[in-house]
């Protein structure tokens, strides 16, 4: 364990949620982030990301799951629809942002005339 672990919440976990998981958590299974996610006896839900700490790096499945809408445990190996895109963790701030189309004014066409 490195000392980083005891002072900094953002490598990885907090001391206090190490120790918790090593008492408390049952391992439940991980996503294809290498994130992890645990549970204790309470029922209680947590993950442990597997690089840097970003919640919307959790997939939707794994979501349901932490926030109790799905008792079962998503298996991320299942086929998934062939219409369904790969999770993409918030790209704000980043080079991949959405950047909408900008339209000039002259080039907007009305589907209307106005009154006169």
């Amino acid at each position: 364990m490195s000392i980083k672990i005891i002072f900094t919440w953002w490598n990885r976990q907090t001391f206090g949620t190490f120790l918790k998981t090593l008492f408390f958590g049952k391992y439940v299974g991980s996503d294809e982030f290498g994130n992890k996610y645990y549970r204790s006896r309470k029922n209680e839900r947590w993950v442990i990301y597997a690089k840097n700490i970003e919640a919307t790096k959790i997939t939707s499945d794994w979501y349901l799951w932490m926030h109790h809408t799905i008792d079962k445990a998503p298996n991320f190996k299942e086929n998934k629809f062939s219409w369904q895109k790969k999770h993409l963790e918030n790209q704000t701030g980043t080079i991949n942002r959405y950047k909408p189309i900008k339209i000039k004014k002259n080039e907007i066409k009305k589907k209307y005339e106005s009154w006169k």
